[in-house]
């Protein structure tokens, strides 16, 4: 089933992408070239839009060099305060460059204006003013004691850097998910050495621009591209003197990271793979579910951590939501990224598109119904080499289906009913991941009792994507290690010394 025709739009000649260049390492304040050139294809159309500078090993160890000197410099010792500024001098900068920081994202990645606008580039700014305030207001664990000598023993700790982290992020939200973890390891007064994923080199590197004009002192920024094995991101994180790694993507990624740090016995802060659930209550209020449920299954075409792959639909109103979701998904629109009317992007690649594929052809070998999409749309010729796929949704599958216990990590939804909530409960947490859930009821008391039973890290009631930088974020299982936001990044980007004085 092909999406509606008035839903397609031509990607036309004023899209506002870069023109082809070079994108180069960041070593301190320096451009470095690497061993070898790729192309960054634009997943809008197939066209090359730059050509990026693989990092070799010794281009990997001047980036560790310089992020290590700069923590000997006058960084290592700046007063918390002065950090904070720093802070929120950046986020000043990437206000004046929202409009390349626009561009820079949606050549990369080709998702439409209005959310790159509206969620990627405002969100990165505000992660720096959010860990400045945290960083603030930071406090640490002190103790006046008591002794049996009649005197008293002061213990307080103090926070240091971690030292230097590879920061390794993935393609989907290239500059948010980057800046979530870049914010916190400044504030701490760490030093990064940053891997883009290859897909999504122009942000990262643009932002070495941003710093220096916020005034971060060299070398406490630098960029290394590449590819993972044999590769810049094997050479990060298996680097001596990395002190520890953050990494959000695969799942099997970060098995494979674990790995090259147990030697060394390094900390890692992984945020991985999902397969979220969202159970559908009989008493929700049907038109906000339908939202939230358009929204987690469709936004960024799929390519979020956090979005639904699994819907939970109490049989009474079963029919009905597939009915209305289905009428949601024909109204998506595909195309131009730079047309206000766009809601849908394209994959990030066309070898994403082929797992994306496979995923739809096993639907249909296991026995699914394809009420919506299921295929590659007919967008025209400027957008046929593009990695476009058709929002997607299925029924007759149930926990047993390959396509409902793997990431498909695309526009693709099952729906399965479901008939009391100790059922849903237990299909929702019939899975190896553990990252998010969304539970829509509007019983107060059922929504607190679903969601609490629920096996993963974060879990809404009546609303999807909703955060709180100060709360924990982070899954369980194969969905990753470790919290981050608030006090959490804190607590991963330092660590703290005991002081204790007898009085």
């Amino acid at each position: 089933m092909t999406l509606d025709e008035h839903a397609v739009q031509s990607y036309g000649q004023n899209t506002s992408v870069p023109s082809k260049t070079e994108i180069l390492n960041v070593v301190g304040a320096q451009r470095v070239p690497g061993r070898r050139v790729f192309d960054k294809v634009n997943p809008v159309d197939g066209s090359v839009n730059v050509q990026v500078h693989e990092a070799d090993q010794s281009v990997v160890d001047q980036a560790v060099s310089a992020a290590r000197a700069s923590l000997t410099s006058p960084w290592a010792s700046m007063p918390v305060t002065t950090r904070a500024e720093l802070l929120r001098r950046i986020a000043d900068v990437i206000d004046e460059r929202f409009e390349d920081l626009v561009a820079a994202e949606i050549a990369d990645t080709g998702k439409p204006e209005k959310l790159v606008r509206e969620l990627d580039v405002p969100r990165a700014a505000h992660n720096f003013r959010a860990f400045a305030d945290i960083i603030s207001t930071a406090g640490l664990d002190s103790f006046l004691t008591d002794l049996s000598d009649g005197s008293s023993a002061l213990n307080y700790a103090v926070r240091k850097p971690l030292g230097v982290v590879a920061v390794i992020v993935p393609w989907n939200l290239p500059l948010l998910l980057l800046t979530w973890k870049l914010a916190p390891a400044l504030a701490c007064g760490n030093a990064v050495v940053v891997k883009p994923s290859e897909e999504t080199p122009s942000t990262a590197t643009l932002l070495a621009e941003i710093m220096t004009q916020a005034g971060l002192p060299e070398g406490v920024y630098n960029v290394v591209h590449g590819f993972g094995v044999d590769s810049a991101g094997e050479y990060l994180t298996t680097h001596p003197d990395v002190d520890g790694v953050t990494f959000t993507g695969e799942s099997s990624t970060g098995s494979a990271i674990m790995r090259a740090v147990a030697p060394s016995v390094r900390p890692v802060s992984f945020e991985l793979g999902g397969k979220n659930a969202a159970l559908v209550f009989a008493d929700c209020d049907l038109d906000k579910t339908i939202d939230g449920l358009t929204r987690s299954i469709f936004l960024n075409t799929g390519q979020v951590c956090l979005c639904t792959e699994r819907v939970y639909i109490q049989r009474p109103i079963f029919e009905t939501v597939v009915e209305r979701l289905t009428q949601r998904a024909r109204q998506l629109t595909l195309g131009n990224p730079m047309n206000p009317e766009t809601t849908t992007g394209p994959l990030i690649s066309q070898e994403h598109r082929k797992k994306v594929l496979s995923y739809f052809d096993l639907a249909r070998s296991e026995g699914a119904n394809t009420v919506v999409g299921g295929g590659i749309p007919q967008l025209g010729q400027d957008l046929e080499r593009g990695a476009w796929v058709e929002p997607t949704l299925w029924t007759g599958l149930d926990n047993s289906s390959r396509v409902v216990r793997e990431e498909i990590f695309g526009p693709a939804a099952a729906l399965i009913p479901f008939d009391t909530e100790e059922e849903a409960i237990r299909m929702a947490n019939d899975t190896k991941y553990g990252l998010a859930a969304a539970v829509w009821t509007t019983d107060l008391q059922r929504g607190h009792r679903v969601a609490q039973q629920m096996k993963v890290g974060m879990a809404w009631v009546n609303t999807w994507y909703l955060r709180d930088l100060r709360s924990p974020f982070g899954g369980v299982g194969l969905s990753g290690i470790g919290r981050e936001g608030g006090m959490h990044s804190l607590h991963f980007y330092s660590e703290p010394t005991n002081v204790c004085v007898q009085l």
